[in-house]
């Protein structure tokens, strides 16, 4: 007897992105429509948008009814809004995103797919050799990508050696998303930072392989590059600190983090998850 198809659930986060998420929500349903067997949901989660968003969702959605909507009308972040949207897990065998500007097309994210019979979590990459890269990203992005990924491998060598962590295309199966989500605590763009190290301190398996990727104008990123970076520095290395005995002494400091990141006007990382029992062996 033949095998049923993995459900998959896509979420793509939103923030003001009226005038380029209908192409993506189009491309992404008809093409999963008509190549991909399994039972296809996609998710916009919104994050505190200011535009008409919601309204182009909602429009698509009548044509495509794989389509829905998760609003959160007061701004979360990226990774806030992706941490809601995991919430879903139960509902598909398999969760992946992707950015709403279309930059990893559908065909791209279909490939990870497939490759999900090989892993817990699938993650592409712009970084290895392989990747197609139709449009580069502006030099500034490239040098701030290479110098935080510098950073990770400094912080975090002996779990996150990947090439590419922040590549917005990736799947994941339930059971993981389901065993760490509660130690996703990142709401900015360092979200995926926080992603891999809790899969990979659970013990599963990551795949990161070549993808596709056509670089897309009107970045949130590319606007507030050096604000972004300094906010996403400072998740990484409170990332860090959470896994170690320091942390627990830091927390009386809980108060000037969350200023720290309303000064850049970001939201504030979640509570780090409790220390494990002394009785366990740490993972870190």
């Amino acid at each position: 007897m033949t095998q049923a198809a993995s459900s998959l659930l896509l979420l793509i986060p939103a923030y003001n992105e009226e005038k380029r998420i209908e192409p993506t929500l189009r491309d992404y349903a008809q093409f999963f429509r008509q190549n991909y067997p399994g039972k296809f949901q996609l998710v916009v989660v919104l994050n505190g948008c200011r535009d008409d968003t919601l309204g182009v969702v909602n429009r698509v959605a009548k044509d495509h009814p794989e389509i829905s909507a998760l609003n959160f009308p007061d701004p979360i972040g990226k990774g806030g809004a992706l941490i809601e949207g995991l919430k879903l897990a139960p509902a598909a065998d398999l969760i992946g995103y992707v950015d709403a500007d279309g930059a990893t097309g559908p065909k791209a994210f279909c490939e990870l797919v497939h490759l999900s019979a090989q892993a817990d979590c699938v993650i592409g990459s712009r970084w290895l050799p392989g990747a197609v890269l139709h449009q580069s990203q502006p030099w500034g992005r490239r040098f701030f990508s290479r110098v935080f990924h510098a950073i990770i491998r400094a912080l975090f060598w002996r779990k996150l050696n990947f090439a590419d962590t922040q590549c917005p295309a990736k799947v994941m199966r339930r059971v993981a998303i389901e065993r760490i989500h509660s130690a996703l605590r990142i709401a900015d763009l360092a979200f995926d930072v926080n992603l891999l190290y809790a899969l990979k301190r659970e013990g599963f398996r990551v795949l990161e392989v070549p993808t596709e990727w056509t670089d897309k104008l009107g970045s949130k990123v590319t606007q507030s590059l050096l604000r972004s970076s300094l906010v996403m520095f400072l998740s990484v290395v409170r990332l860090r600190l959470i896994y170690t005995p320091l942390y627990r002494w830091l927390r009386p400091l809980r108060p000037l983090e969350i200023w720290i990141y309303q000064k850049l006007k970001q939201p504030a990382p979640r509570p780090g998850p409790q220390q494990p029992a002394r009785n366990q062996k740490s993972k870190s």
